[in-house]
């Protein structure tokens, strides 16, 4: 299963395309979790944990394959240079159409497993930019992150007042539905009830770019999974009469 997710692999670094509800790693309180981690060292052996992807998140990932490529691809990320971008579906409409969010994030001081902005938090940057809108309903935004505190894009999300779609920490856990994009929306003759075209998180880690151990250029990209692209399909067949 492993290798279906492979986009690239060298013998430094191994480039995978994680679907969601996955961990990157094992669950510190729930070890028999399944994790990508733990699939990867039983296919290839000896793996290294770069960076991380919240679980709902699908999309690009690197671990490295050796000591040297750890040490080198750690030290890319800690000192930002790599760059992250990532495909979000957001409720509501963006104004202005592209921007910074630049707000601190620490973690809620009640709730475990939350984050909030707060002068008293760490540092956080992230660029948008709306590539389309939907009638007022989502928007397809482009992002990058300039920190990687956790959560930051969903919490920086929520801050502008335009939460990720599906997202029941942040915003609403309420699936994407046909009938709230289509307006004519009518169940079958033998469905009694609808099944919706996205139920998780719509958010997707994109494209990495970054310089490689032996001074190359990489660009990486990873396509859209098919539930997102399902949802973006209906909405541009249906854009403008939105129920």
């Amino acid at each position: 299963m492993v290798n279906d997710w492979l986009i690239k692999v060298t013998d430094d670094y191994l480039i995978l395309n994680k679907p969601s509800g996955l961990l990157t790693i094992p669950d510190r309180h729930d070890q028999e979790l399944p994790s990508l981690q733990t699939q990867l060292k039983k296919a290839y052996g000896n793996i290294f944990t770069v960076h991380r992807l919240d679980r709902d998140t699908s999309g690009l990932i690197l671990f490295a394959r050796n000591e040297a490529a750890h040490r080198y691809y750690s030290q890319l990320f800690e000192s930002r240079e790599v760059r992250k971008f990532y495909l979000g579906l957001v409720t509501g409409e963006l104004v202005p159409a592209s921007g910074s969010v630049n707000e601190p994030i620490m973690e809620h001081p009640v709730q475990r497993g939350k984050m909030v902005t707060n002068r008293r938090g760490k540092t956080a940057l992230t660029d948008y930019e709306v590539q389309e809108t939907f009638g007022g309903l989502y928007s397809l935004v482009k992002l990058e992150i300039h920190t990687g505190r956790t959560h930051q894009i969903r919490v920086h999300m929520k801050h502008m007042g335009h939460p990720i779609a599906v997202d029941e920490l942040y915003g609403n856990a309420s699936p994407i539905l046909l009938s709230a994009i289509k307006k004519k929306f009518r169940l079958g003759k033998f469905t009694e009830e609808e099944r919706p075209l996205m139920s998780r998180l719509a958010l997707h880690a994109w494209q990495l770019q970054f310089k490689d151990q032996q001074g190359a250029d990489q660009v990486v990209e990873a396509p859209l999974p098919k539930d997102m692209q399902a949802v973006l399909s209906q909405l541009r067949k249906h854009k403008g009469q939105q129920a």
